[in-house]
């Protein structure tokens, strides 16, 4: 069965934590359009405040995502792992791995937070948003609704 993921990886820095850089942050988008990937692949998209949150889109082998992917059959069980464990803002415990039928697919989003050693400089913050359907997809498939939505965000402050 085809297993299609898409990785969005947003960056920033706490100058971005308000007024029209922020309005550019949450602008950015969580789904995109699927270009050609080869199988074992998936669409991987960056984004930082560098860069006025412009899309970066490249591929990453399936092995380099942060998400555990296993076809149990009729369905695809789907758990996001958690990396770094050290830039995690608080958060209540984790929800449990997500179980797709063919023809759905599901939004996974986690934030982190991290200071350099000592703290001499400021915090920065990531988003790593996790589009991942089950069967086959059209190229658009990301734009849409998703079937389950798990958002895994905690306060950043």
């Amino acid at each position: 069965m085809d297993i299609t993921v898409q990785w969005i990886k947003t960056s920033w820095t706490k100058q971005s934590r308000g007024g029209e850089a922020a309005a550019r942050r949450n602008a950015a988008p969580v789904g995109f359009s699927l270009p050609q990937v080869p199988s074992g692949f998936a669409h991987f998209v960056q984004m930082s405040e560098r860069d006025g949150f412009e899309p970066r889109s490249s591929q990453k082998d399936l092995r380099e995502i942060g998400v555990s992917l296993r076809d149990e059959g009729d369905r695809l069980r789907v758990l996001a792992r958690v990396e770094p464990l050290f830039g995690l803002p608080p958060r209540p415990r984790r929800p449990p791995a997500v179980r797709l039928l063919p023809g759905q697919w599901v939004r996974w989003q986690l934030n982190y937070r991290f200071t350099s050693a000592l703290g001499i400089r400021g915090w920065s913050y990531w988003l790593d948003t996790f589009n991942i359907a089950y069967g086959p997809v059209d190229r658009e498939v990301f734009l849409s609704e998703p079937t389950v939505i798990v958002d895994e965000c905690g306060p950043v402050r």
